[in-house]
Order: structure tokens, then sequence, then C-alpha cells
């Protein structure tokens, strides 16, 4: 079993950005984060340090305790930016500092596109996505204006399955179900529209483009 990072290594990956991944720190404790393959050394300038999936995974999971799913991760009690992937729990936050919040993960997550695709692509999902489906898919549709489902209110629900790389979307059938659809292809993911066998309900699953 691999030994857990250092507090201080701890605190680095802890205050990484929370969508690109952008590290900060000494030139020893981001090396060091490297050779434990947490992290990794961007190859273009200015050759900033972002982390791995193993490093997101290591800050998802609170010391000492099991690891989080996505949704207990995304708590928005503990201060990280998460999307809303919509629930009746879901809080109805549609304010101008939420709108600000998500334009700037969204332009975030674009840069990282940019800077890790091995293109530069920004049309296309990328590593942190696939290992972040349900927040990435949410979020390209918060960012595109689409209302979650929150607070007893209609809207959209972005949901882990058990295939690989595919998140399912719920929203009310129909024109919204549709629109939801169309952001998210344009974002760079492959949807499909399916039935549930027992309810009937109409639903997307989508899942990241490769090319």
């Amino acid at each position: 079993m691999a030994r857990p990072p250092t507090a201080a290594q701890r605190r680095v990956i802890d205050a990484a950005d929370p969508v690109t991944g952008r590290l900060k720190g000494t030139e020893a404790q981001l090396d060091a984060l490297v050779k434990r393959g947490l992290a990794f050394r961007h190859p273009r300038p200015p050759h900033d340090h972002f982390l791995t999936p193993a490093g997101h995974r290591v800050r998802e999971t609170v010391p000492d305790e099991p690891e989080q799913s996505a949704e207990q991760a995304a708590d928005p009690a503990t201060g990280v930016f998460a999307a809303r992937i919509g629930g009746p729990q879901e809080a109805a936050d549609t304010g101008p500092a939420r709108a600000r919040e998500v334009h700037s993960a969204w332009q975030g997550l674009l840069e990282l596109r940019r800077m890790t695709n091995p293109d530069g692509a920004t049309d296309r999902p990328c590593g942190w996505e696939r290992a972040h489906l349900v927040q990435a898919a949410a979020l390209a549709l918060e960012a595109a204006g689409h209302p979650p489902e929150a607070g007893g209110s209609s809207g959209y629900r972005v949901r882990a399955t058990p295939q690989p790389e595919a998140v399912a979307v719920h929203a009310p059938a129909g024109e919204a179900l549709r629109a939801c659809a169309s952001t998210l292809e344009g974002a760079g993911w492959q949807v499909g529209e399916y039935t549930e066998p027992r309810t009937r309900a109409r639903y997307l699953l989508a899942s990241p483009r490769r090319v």
C-alpha cells in the first residue's frame, strides 16, 4: 500500500485549483509529488505543475476516512467549487456570485483542456473530466444556463452509471432533455437518448468524446 502524503504535501494538494488542479508550492514539494505520481509538470512554458488523476483522488479523500463519492466530495460546505449535479436536497443558488463562480470554473476547465489534451484542443473533454464524470457533465450544463433540480424545482440531474466513462442525465422530458443533449454534444460529449424500462422516462447517456 502506498504511503499517504506528508502533511506538507497534503496541504499543497488541498490548495490546488479545484477545477484545473494547478499546484503551487516549493520546487522540492512539487518534485516530490511528481515522483510519487500525484502531480505532473506540464511540458510547455510556464511548466506549471498539475495534479494527476491519482492526486485528485488523494484530494477527494478525507485523511483517515474512506474515499468519498463524487457527490460527497462536492459538498459545498467544504468551500470548494462544485457544479450542481441536481437533486431534491440541492441548494437553489442562482445569484450573480454563483454565476461568476460557474463562468470562472468553465473557463478554467477550457484552459485545462488546452494545456493537457495532446493537440491543445478545447472542444473535447480532458483527463480530469474523465476522472470526474459527474462533476464535468454537470459543469457543462450549469455553465450553459441549464437549471439543476433543486429545492423542489425541476431541472437536470447527473448521476454515475455502472458503464465506464458514462453518466446518466435526467431532465424533464421533451425540450429540456433535448437542450441538455445539445449542450453536452457542443461541450465534446457523445450523447444518446434512452428509455427507462420500468418508468418509461426518457434520459441521456453521455460519454466524453475522445476524437
